[in-house]
């Protein structure tokens, strides 16, 4: 059993008390919701607040029992409000780069902490690149690196297919919030594990080639 932080139990007393707000008031759901057309409207408050709100209880779970095992790495490395930027910076890069891949998409709605645990995750990963991960359905741990890189390698084909309903565009951009943060407050990476720095990079570099090329 890991010991929660105060800013770990926070951020989940939040999610879980908006989410239990929205399961029980879809009023409340439909309007702090991630919406481009509202957005573009001009209700920006909505690309925060949508990421404390989530689809039922198992979407909730998923998100929470993630940034349970993940949180106290970065927390361990950071303390508490380095933590909260990251997670918060997560969260908006994740919606700014949902509103930049679908501004013409106005009825695309999504909501969830995915990208902001997405970017908890990301950090814990530059910042413990040897932890190891299990998975369903793969017998043997792998390195924490291979799964983040080969996660955000899906989230671009998700993002391509458009297949399931799922919110590719803002896990991969919580990803680089978390990634790019982290840099900036431990820059030393670039020097000490500059192989995993530059690993983790390419996918972002593939996405955003993709996008030049106009094939997402």
């Amino acid at each position: 059993m890991l010991n929660l932080h105060i800013a770990t139990i926070a951020i989940m007393a939040a999610n879980v008390l908006v989410s239990l707000r929205g399961f029980n008031n879809m009023a409340f759901f439909d309007r702090y919701k991630f919406s481009i057309n509202a957005i573009q409207a001009g209700q920006k408050e909505r690309m925060a607040t949508s990421g404390f709100l989530h689809v039922d209880i198992s979407h909730l779970f998923l998100n929470m029992f993630t940034l349970y095992f993940f949180a106290p790495v970065v927390i361990g490395w950071f303390g508490s409000v380095k933590f909260l930027i990251i997670y918060f910076v997560s969260l908006i890069a994740g919606s700014l780069l949902a509103l930049f891949f679908h501004k013409n998409e106005p009825f695309y709605s999504a909501v969830g902490a995915s990208g902001a645990v997405m970017g908890v995750l990301y950090a814990a990963i530059l910042l413990n690149p040897d932890m190891q991960l299990g998975i369903m359905f793969i017998p043997i741990p792998l390195p924490a690196y291979v799964l983040g890189i080969a996660y955000l390698l899906y989230s671009i084909w998700g993002m391509k297919s458009r297949m399931g309903n799922i919110g590719h565009t803002a896990h991969f951009g919580g990803a680089i919030g978390g990634y790019a943060t982290t840099l900036l407050f431990k820059p030393e990476l670039f020097v000490t594990d500059t192989l995993i720095v530059v690993l983790l990079a390419i996918p972002i570099i593939i996405l955003f080639v993709l996008d030049k090329m106009g094939k997402i």
